[in-house]
């Protein structure tokens, strides 16, 4: 499977590529498969001339009649005809294509008996956990990662990899090794897998081609971090340029990641590193254990969201919940309160949950609906409960308000010197006693100047009133208001204790 290919095919086969279109649509690669016949098998990648020096050493080490091997997306390829043929029977092949396993079943079902053909999803599929010692992938991936249908599928199909294999087995994926498939391949196999690529030899030819690759994701029986390893020299691929280029920057930014992992730099975890075992036990309570995580993404949710797992400190009891969601709107998200450490283990303490996951929001979420973002965040947020926790139970969610009820942009503009820089009116859900008093029958406008580059800081702030006179009361409260409202990250450690009296 897989849309470019390493080996041009014939010009038929060039019209025939062309009536495919979607590379996910079970109906089309049936009227594929039916056009082409049972005996006029298509190799999209490279041939076993050129796979076999690089594939079989990795099987090697199990006896070969007990090695378990699962060829997904197997189309009408004579690839596990070959492994079979090197002395590898115990291999069960599935396509979703009806039309592509019942050829494949006629044409091998005399010369190779021991060999599966089972018509089956390859992201859905139908498998016990750790049923595999190999799976061997040629192009599948690729097929799933079409750009313009994103990243959804690929993962589901690699969240079934990573279940259906065993500890100390082998995933070898053939693939073009596209930034995009890798940005999902790579992340995917992080924490307790060790990785390396290797380029499989072309035939000589006067215009660099696109090349086929071969990544190994081995399974381990820990959570260890290891960086990936390439078989070749990245400065002498002689591949397609914009392919060697793509596959390289993939490589090093990986790498990269794993190195800052290794060196314990204040790591954002995704859920799955922390699934993993990242950073220990997830399912048991760790009083005083602080992780930043980014929660969603790849398919699996509407948005993404940066957030904070928090297990309140000891001696923090009694608890109402076993597990709480605090939500921040980006309005407020740069408070000492949510953005410093200290601020947060006080949102906690408030909270009365032992498990706070505190999601800071951004300007990605500012159009959405507060109840979409809960029901987004819902499957998410389960994911980390405390394993004690009670499954019936529901996970709260609190919310810190913003404060502000009422916004409109006055006027903006960029300065050389200072950035952008916005006037605007708001309307305070709540104020001051003493301004209350001096205009008890009205909501209060006032008009804040705001530099963007310092978010956390009003520069000014001043009372609107109707006819424009300034009475001398209302004038000195309103430069108290102006200067208390005025919040910086200046304040440093100072305490706030007004983030977390709004919950819904």
């Amino acid at each position: 499977m897989g849309k470019k290919k390493a080996q041009q095919p014939s010009p038929s086969s060039d019209d025939l590529l062309n009536t495919l279109g979607d590379f996910t649509s079970k109906e089309n690669w049936d009227s594929f498969f039916t056009i082409r016949g049972s005996d006029d098998s298509f190799e999209w990648y490279a041939e076993w001339t050129e796979l076999q020096g690089s594939l079989l050493p990795l099987l090697q080490g199990a006896p070969p009649s007990s090695l378990q091997i699962l060829v997904p997306g197997c189309g009408n390829s004579r690839l596990s005809e070959h492994v079979y043929d090197a002395g590898f029977h115990a291999i069960t092949n599935i396509d979703f294509s009806k039309v592509a396993i019942s050829d494949m079943l006629r044409r091998n079902v005399r010369d190779r008996p021991n060999m599966r053909w089972r018509v089956m999803d390859m992201t859905q599929m139908q498998f016990t956990n750790e049923t595999f010692d190999v799976i061997l992938d040629k192009g599948g991936l690729d097929a799933l990662m079409e750009p313009e249908l994103g990243s959804k599928l690929g993962y589901q199909y690699l969240s079934e990899v990573r279940r259906i294999l065993k500890s100390g087995g082998k995933f070898i994926c053939l693939t073009l090794a596209e930034s995009h498939v890798l940005g999902l391949l790579f992340p995917k196999f992080r924490f307790g897998w060790n990785i390396s690529i290797y380029a499989i030899p072309q035939k000589p030819s006067s215009k660099p081609n696109l090349q086929t690759f071969m990544v190994v994701a081995e399974k381990e029986n820990s959570s260890l971090l290891h960086e990936i390893i390439s078989s070749f020299n990245h400065s002498s691929l002689v591949c397609n340029r914009d392919q060697a280029i793509g596959l390289c920057e993939a490589f090093e930014k990986e790498n990269q990641i794993r190195k800052e992992y290794l060196d314990g730099a204040d790591i954002i975890y995704s859920l799955e590193d922390l699934q993993l075992g990242a950073k220990g036990d997830l399912t048991k309570l760790n009083p005083g254990h602080r992780i930043q995580l980014t929660l969603g993404g790849h398919g699996c949710s509407k948005y993404s969201y940066k957030a904070i797992l928090l297990d309140a400190k000891e001696d923090s009891g009694p608890f109402s919940y076993y597990c709480g969601v605090f939500i921040v709107p980006k309005t407020r998200a740069h408070e000492w309160l949510f953005s410093s450490e200290g601020g947060q283990w006080q949102v906690v303490e408030s909270s009365k949950a032992a498990r706070l996951i505190m999601v800071l929001l951004d300007t990605s979420h500012s159009s959405a609906d507060m109840e979409v973002i809960q029901k987004d965040l819902s499957p998410l947020v389960k994911q980390l409960a405390p394993a004690d926790t009670n499954n019936e139970a529901q996970i709260p969610f609190m919310m810190a308000s913003d404060g502000i009820k009422q916004r409109d942009i006055v006027y903006q503009v960029t300065s050389s010197l200072t950035g952008p820089i916005v006037v605007e009116d708001v309307v305070y859900e709540n104020v001051g006693l003493d301004i209350s008093r001096l205009f008890p029958s009205r909501d209060l406008t006032f008009r804040r100047l705001i530099f963007k580059r310092m978010e956390g800081l009003v520069q000014s702030e001043a009372l609107l009133t109707r006819d424009g006179s300034s009475d001398k009361s209302a004038g000195e409260t309103e430069r108290k208001k102006a200067g208390s409202s005025s919040k910086s990250k200046r304040r440093g450690a100072q305490k706030r204790d007004n983030g977390t009296d709004s919950f819904f």
